[in-house]
């Protein structure tokens, strides 16, 4: 019969790891900086198990990222900072604060009237003032601050552009969007005919940012949608081996126009594949 544990449990073991008689000796070592890329890593491991469909192993993902809260806890715990509980009552003070049409006092023993639904833009519009408000109360310096840096690039220009349009400065559709696309990529090729590198990477940078704004304005996850991408181009370059038996030296002394029609081969049959 297995035994089932609970959050109490997972805090006392968390204690345990840190003991400084009897933990262990490698989470004894670390702080914040330290655990701070083990919790990214685990988050990519949660939104891989998801993308993947695979929720045997999310539960295990979770369960990991899980730990890296209850890490990060046990250290501001050590340092009189902060607890597991103040984090868990931030949490659901922030999350009552932002979810007036649900809690409407401001309480979890309020309700609205079921008939009270409101508009989901007046349900975003509401979500924007509230963050709003909390940056300046945290004394966050510029309208576009508090977006993490340590992001994904193309996440942190998403996150950019929809603050941006909060504010108002957004396109009204997303129509113009790819003559902008079209503008930029001119102005690459601008760029690489000058053969300055630095002006280039900028236009590079340019072009790459329209993208986002064009994604975002199709609904289209932009950082999904790359991870997509590259899935893809993995699976078919693997296929594009696998078709020479895997014999990657004989791949290499194709010609570049046979290694064109080897990848058109791969992706016809991907397709048919699909249908």
């Amino acid at each position: 019969m297995s035994t089932t544990w609970g959050v109490p449990e997972l805090l006392e073991l968390m204690a345990r790891l840190r003991d400084p008689d009897t933990g262990c000796p490698w989470d004894r070592r670390q702080d914040f900086r330290s655990v701070a890329p083990h919790t990214l890593e685990e988050a990519c491991e949660v939104i891989d198990a998801i993308e993947r469909a695979d929720y045997a192993q999310l539960a295990e993902e979770l369960g990991d990222l899980l730990f890296q809260v209850v890490f990060h806890a046990q250290l501001g715990r050590e340092q009189g900072r902060f607890d597991f509980d103040a984090i868990v009552s931030g949490l659901v003070a922030k999350l009552l604060a932002r979810h007036p049409h649900v809690f409407p006092d401001g309480t979890l023993d309020s309700r609205r009237a079921p008939d009270a639904t409101p508009e989901p833009t007046e349900i975003r519009r509401n979500w924007a003032r509230i963050k709003q408000a909390e940056r300046a109360a945290r004394g966050d310096d510029g309208a576009l601050a508090g977006i993490p840096l340590a992001l994904s690039a193309l996440t942190r220009a998403a996150k950019l552009q929809q603050r941006a349009a909060e504010y108002g400065f957004d396109w009204s559709d997303p129509e113009p969007i790819p003559d902008k696309i079209r503008e930029e990529l001119d102005e690459v090729r601008q760029a690489r005919a000058s053969g300055d590198a630095a002006h280039i990477r900028e236009e590079i940078g340019d072009l790459l940012f329209a993208c986002v704004n064009l994604a975002r304005h199709l609904g289209v996850d932009g950082e999904a949608a790359l991870r997509a991408a590259n899935r893809k181009f993995a699976m078919r370059f693997d296929h594009m081996i696998a078709a020479l038996e895997g014999d990657v030296e004989s791949f290499r002394s194709l010609s570049a126009t046979a290694k064109e029609a080897l990848w058109q081969r791969v992706k016809t049959r991907a397709a048919g594949d699909a249908n």
